[in-house]
């Protein structure tokens, strides 16, 4: 059984496992050990924290095999970008050129650093060990912690946003960077990679050039790579978009991946999940269907993926209500994964 659930300070050695077999495609689960215990210890100081809006607070949670203990993926949500330093995009607009002499008017896409993002939210560091990846495992990992937002808004911006992964080679060279950004730093993608996820992105991106940068003077390679997903992002941008994300010319700077966004109050599982109280019984479940469960808890959040009554969704059997950490008459979240 897969259990979703806060990362804490014992993940640091299977956290670093993900983070070394990621390859450093992953900007913010770099093979850095004094930054994962970061990750980690801002986990642990943002659930302990008591909120009214969000600031600088971050959450990470893990997929533990409970049979085995093994940390077999990792995800994110950090509740306000920009605040602590400048959070960069591209936004692709375009720059209108005329000559009344000649009566000519040409319109010219362009990419405008900007930082148009800050203080939204954004669900991140979403990576899971490719023997566990499938599209149920894919659903808990990246829907469970909505159910966590759904469960505490006050802790989120109306404003959620997504970062994919662009287009990059079988060596993680990416187009866009070899082609725009190289220009600038004398360094390999990966190696920026690196290290914009040590440290702020803030601290390669003041090097970017602040002005324009017309698309035709890019390659043909990096003008295909604006706003295109690397090909394992595929699935997880499907997933997104029937969530209620969408994409708006937004690109990210380094690799021209695309940002989806969304208004959080309109987001699938935060709007479709239902809060029950919890019953308990071992009878056995004839025919269900496939749900995503939680609790409402902060250290203690946990979600499970279960196969439920639909005429007695809230019932739970002693195991599942254990693991959930639930006791009858507490209040749980479901979210149905399959049609009626």
């Amino acid at each position: 059984m897969l259990l979703f659930r806060p990362l804490t300070f014992n993940d640091l050695p299977g956290l670093e496992r993900l983070a070394v077999i990621s390859g450093g495609r992953m900007t913010t689960l770099p093979a850095n050990r004094d930054h994962l215990n970061e990750l980690i210890n801002n986990t642990q100081q943002s659930l302990r924290k008591a909120v009214e809006r969000p600031g600088g607070e971050s959450y990470h949670f893990v997929l533990e095999e409970t049979t085995t203990g093994e940390i077999v993926g990792v995800s994110g949500i950090e509740a306000a970008v920009g605040l602590s330093g400048p959070f960069y995009s591209y936004r692709m607009d375009e720059v209108v050129h005329a000559s009344s002499e000649l009566q000519i008017h040409n319109r010219i896409p362009a990419l405008h650093l900007c930082q148009d993002y800050t203080g939204a939210s954004r669900l991140y560091t979403l990576f899971m060990d490719a023997g566990h990846r499938s599209e149920h495992n894919l659903h808990l990992l990246s829907r469970a912690r909505l159910l966590f937002m759904a469960a505490h808004p006050e802790r989120f911006a109306p404003r959620l946003i997504v970062e994919l992964q662009g287009i990059a080679d079988d060596n993680n060279q990416s187009p866009f960077w070899e082609c725009l950004g190289r220009h600038f730093f004398n360094m390999d993608f990966n190696k920026a990679n690196y290290l914009t996820g040590i440290n702020s992105k803030g601290f390669i991106a003041d090097l970017m050039p602040h002005y324009p940068v017309y698309v035709p003077l890019l390659s043909e390679a990096a003008q295909a790579a604006l706003g295109k997903a690397r090909e394992d992002m595929v699935e997880v941008q499907q997933l997104l978009e029937e969530e209620g994300f969408n994409y708006r010319n937004y690109v990210d700077i380094f690799d021209a991946g695309p940002t989806l966004e969304a208004r959080t109050d309109t987001v699938r599982s935060i709007v479709q999940s239902q809060s029950l109280t919890v019953e308990i019984s071992d009878e056995a479940v004839a025919q269900g269907r496939l749900a995503l469960i939680s609790n409402d808890g902060l250290q203690q959040y946990r979600s499970l993926m279960l196969t439920l009554n639909p005429e007695q969704p809230q019932r739970l059997t002693h195991a599942q209500a254990e693991t959930l950490q639930l006791a009858p008459g507490d209040r749980m979240r479901v979210l149905w994964l399959d049609a009626p």
